[in-house]
């Protein structure tokens, strides 16, 4: 299983996110938390259930 949380907090902590934003809706996924990165794959989508794990990392840079 590929670690998708723990790739998307090591690309954060190695400064490579470049912004976020909260959309209504990302393909199937709703609501979404959109993090874009400088590096490939660009944009990661968050689901939910995840919202306040990503929101204490984020308030931290």
């Amino acid at each position: 299983m590929y670690p998708y949380h723990n790739k998307i907090k090591q690309r954060i902590k190695n400064k490579e996110l470049v912004r976020y934003e909260y959309v209504e809706r990302y393909k199937n996924i709703t609501p979404c938390l959109l993090l874009y990165f400088d590096t490939k794959p660009h944009v990661r989508p968050i689901r939910e259930p995840r919202f306040n794990e990503y929101e204490k990392i984020l308030n931290n840079q």
